[in-house]
């Protein structure tokens, strides 16, 4: 595979040299190749860009409507309509509502009920933050969540400490008191050795102390890590829960129209929750034994005195107190968020006939999850926030307005991250360009020789290529870059197209080592007292075994939803170059 890559990259400087050679003795000549060479040489500079961001990242994602109409690749108009897809309308829909569950505190609300029922003993309090972090995650973005859940956290293993170093000091007065009582006994012998036992309590006391900050150090480490990297995690189980989900979505729209609707949120959901879940234990089971240990007598409590617990698990109490009790509100963002779901699910379930296929789409795919994320968003700048009263006066004397909406555009405005639009809509434009082109093709070709490769190895290879190349990139640039390649090797080698592009999305998201690498690492590396070193030894192991699990996910249930071991007609796609 590498000496493949590296004869790709050879060929593809050659062509690119050569074709402008030729350009310029023979300009109206060779009009293709002169397309090819310059989407690649797009493509290349975004990538640049991207990686290094000397510009900003949607910025950067904008270069397709200037260079591709200027080197006469795709007029501007087709360029521009790349930008504005169905996809792009399903992550709308998804942050209108996520932006509306955080607007009304619901997500903290959930947060802190769940954390409740789990309790506080350390091994149990980590399960409950990672549990909490991931769902929430699969619904609101993973840099929310993890700024919800992280100072929480740390206010609880404050208490923890806290309560412990209490203990402990009520035990050495007591012990003070018995040293006492046993030297009352003999008056010359206590003033004569009386300062000894002193010194060697503070010295005692002084190692108590040292070892209860090393311990909640260790553990302020360990739920830091485990709150980012339960983020990410959960992102992954749901098509809005992380963009690069949609640009998945989006590309295998855009490149294979006849796809049937392959990937949805059910379809998605089945593949990837399982996933998710099996991720979530094996990195707490990694966590568990990096910081807290194989003591599962201290872990889980086991015959531990229960006091510090309590003052801890008050400390969840009161936060969940302030929240009050539910409001009108936030019974109605509940109620608009279940049933969008639910509407997801029933679209297009799989096993049965969804009820957009028995009523819309009887012919045609006319309504898609987008329509429902738009309408679903939609009634929250419809339903008040308050229940409305028939008619009445205030005490002024002035007629009563009617209350505000579940949402306004302001609050939207504040917090929806526009930016991702224009990167979606770079991305669609660079996977167009390189159909019409004929670069995805020449790409598709010179991955040929990979076929006599075992499609396991190149799947799992590709991943741990995906997941390095991820961590040094965002993942939203790092899959933008690397679905259009894939697909066309996958066509080029008649290998079902989502047996690398799905894997290598999900792995795209695995960013665990650097604190550079998504926001909640770092977020997590501020709040933590957290080492470069902290975070890639942790990272390291868990980028292996995501790669490992995705994989294993892949070639069993995956392959059985998706039909993965064949090759579909529909990827069976006819590139057609534009003169």
């Amino acid at each position: 595979i590498a000496r493949t890559i590296t004869d790709l990259l050879n060929r593809f400087i050659e062509l690119h040299t050569r074709t402008l050679l030729y350009v310029l003795k023979h300009p109206c000549l060779s009009h293709v190749c002169v397309q090819e060479a310059s989407c690649g040489y797009v493509i290349i500079l975004m990538a640049l860009y991207w990686c290094t961001e000397c510009m900003p990242l949607a910025v950067t994602g904008l270069l397709p409507v200037i260079l591709f109409p200027m080197m006469g690749i795709m007029e501007s108009s087709e360029v521009c309509n790349q930008y504005m897809k169905d996809s792009n309308m399903l992550f709308v829909g998804g942050l209108l509502v996520a932006i509306a569950v955080e607007y009304w505190n619901l997500h903290k609300r959930i947060a802190l009920r769940v954390l409740l029922l789990v309790g506080v003993r350390p091994a149990l309090l980590m399960m409950g933050f990672m549990g909490t972090t991931a769902f929430l995650s699969m619904w609101i973005s993973n840099t929310a969540s993890t700024a919800m859940m992280l100072p929480i956290a740390n206010a609880v293993l404050k208490q923890l400490c806290d309560s412990e170093a209490q203990a402990e000091e009520r035990e050495m007065d007591l012990m003070d008191q018995d040293n006492q009582a046993f030297e009352m006994g003999d008056k010359e012998k206590s003033i004569t050795i009386g300062p000894e036992p002193e010194v060697e309590e503070s010295l005692e006391a002084r190692e108590r102390r040292l070892k209860r900050e090393a311990k909640y150090l260790n553990l302020d480490k360990g739920m830091s890590l485990s709150v980012c990297y339960a983020a990410s995690i959960g992102g992954t189980a749901t098509l809005t829960g992380t963009t690069p989900n949609l640009i998945l979505k989006g590309q295998v729209d855009e490149l294979f129209p006849g796809n049937e609707d392959i990937i949805n949120f059910a379809s998605w959901f089945g593949f990837s929750f399982p996933n998710m879940v099996l991720m979530l234990i094996i990195s707490w089971l990694w966590l568990q034994f990096m910081y807290l240990g194989c003591n599962m007598k201290k872990s889980f409590g086991c015959g531990m005195n229960k006091d510090g617990d309590k003052e801890a698990y008050g400390v969840i109490k009161n936060e969940y107190k302030k929240l009050g009790s539910m409001c009108f509100a936030e019974g109605c963002v509940l109620v608009l968020f279940v049933l969008l779901v639910l509407l997801w699910f029933t679209r297009e379930p799989g096993f049965m006939p969804g009820w957009a296929t028995v009523l819309f789409n009887k012919d045609r795919p006319y309504v898609t999850d987008g329509t429902v994320a738009i309408l679903m968003s939609t009634l929250f700048f419809m339903i008040p926030s308050q229940l409305p009263r028939c008619g009445g006066y205030s005490e002024d004397g002035k007629p009563l307005k009617a209350p505000p909406t579940l949402l306004n555009w302001d609050v939207v405005q504040e917090k929806m991250p526009w930016n991702i639009l224009l990167l979606l809509g770079g991305g669609f434009a660079l996977a167009r360009g390189s159909e019409v082109s004929g670069l995805s093709q020449w790409l598709g070709e010179s991955l040929a020789p990979l076929q006599s490769i075992p499609p396991f190895a190149i799947s799992f290879l590709l991943c741990l290529l995906t997941a390095t190349f991820t961590e040094c990139s965002s993942n939203v640039a790092t899959t933008t870059l690397f679905l259009p390649i894939l697909a066309s090797m996958a066509v080029a080698i008649k290998l079902h197209p989502l047996y690398v592009m799905l894997p290598c999305t999900i792995c795209a998201s695995l960013a665990f080592m650097l604190p550079v690498a998504t926001p909640p690492n770092a977020i997590a590396f501020s709040y933590g007292n957290l080492k470069v070193m902290d975070m890639a030894k942790a990272g390291f192991v868990l980028n292996i075994v995501g790669v490992i699990t995705i994989n294993v996910a892949l070639n069993t249930w995956g392959a059985a939803m998706f039909n993965l071991n064949t090759f579909p007609d529909w990827a069976n796609v006819t590139i057609i170059h534009t003169p």
